[in-house]
């Protein structure tokens, strides 16, 4: 289970988040929209907006968007980068607390990495709550991928973290994305308010220097609620295993599966 308290960590890294993240592949929104069939200026709501990543493209767009966002550091991240959209907006508040105008309606509701913070008995009822019959949930999130042929690095690395008792005990080396379980369209149906309009999975490669890597690992919230010593015994690992590398460089994989619901 998702300890949701650990939500509340990523505001302490607003200002990093939007770099050190990578950005979600083009082809993730052209599925989107093939899949809701949605277009501008239908309006969007957009739950965990963080810096506003996965925002953006849809303003650019020209999607109406109003984006709920519980930090306040992170929100005020977003409304600087959505503030030559003149129809997008972002609220500070949880989900589940916030109060939507009566009678307000949306198209979409959508979550990108973000979903599983948000509490499972209230979710997918307000969210059903905010969109017509027939109108569209989508959520998609960005782990880390292991395809056949992954870099060397990651065995290395988690050497480390079993030593500093930071591994999940997991076997090793996880599943490659295909074979790895994905709970959301089940989620979908079960909630019984939304039967699933399909699935796409996209999987994509980043390559990482040192600092570039750590930038990153420092917007995980394992990671910013980790003990001091434990963190920085981590990255010093990571500079000296990528320091022998003749070009200092690692390559990591992202998976996101885009699970897109059709309120019932």
């Amino acid at each position: 289970m998702t300890d949701r308290r650990l939500r509340e960590t990523f505001d302490r890294v607003a200002s990093r988040y939007q770099t050190a993240r990578p950005d979600y592949p083009a082809d993730l929104y052209a599925d989107l929209l093939a899949m809701t069939g949605l277009r501008p200026p239908a309006r969007l709501l957009e739950v965990g907006c963080g810096p506003g990543k996965a925002t953006l493209p849809l303003a650019r767009l020209g999607f109406s968007i109003t984006a709920i966002e519980l930090g306040a550091a992170l929100a005020a991240e977003a409304r600087r980068r959505l503030a030559t959209f003149p129809d997008g907006s972002v609220i500070t508040s949880s989900f589940e607390e916030w109060r939507p105008p009566p009678g307000a309606r949306f198209d979409l509701v959508y979550a990108a990495t973000a979903w599983k913070w948000v509490d499972p008995d209230i979710k997918y009822a307000k969210a059903a709550a905010l969109l017509p019959r027939g109108g569209h949930l989508a959520v998609w999130d960005a782990g880390h991928a292991f395809p056949a042929g992954f870099d060397p690095f990651f065995t290395e690395i988690q050497r480390v973290y079993d030593e500093l008792g930071e591994g999940d005990g997991s076997p090793w080396p996880p599943p490659p994305p295909g074979d790895r379980p994905e709970p959301t369209a089940a989620e979908f149906e079960a909630s019984g308010h939304f039967t699933v309009a399909g699935t796409r999975r996209h999987v994509w490669a980043r390559r990482y220097t040192a600092e570039e890597y750590i930038a990153l690992l420092g917007t995980f919230s394992d990671h910013i609620a980790m003990e001091p010593a434990k963190r920085e015994h981590l990255y010093r690992e990571v500079r000296r295993l990528l320091a022998a590398r003749p070009d200092g460089r690692l390559t990591r994989h992202w998976s996101a599966v885009l699970t897109v619901g059709r309120r019932a």
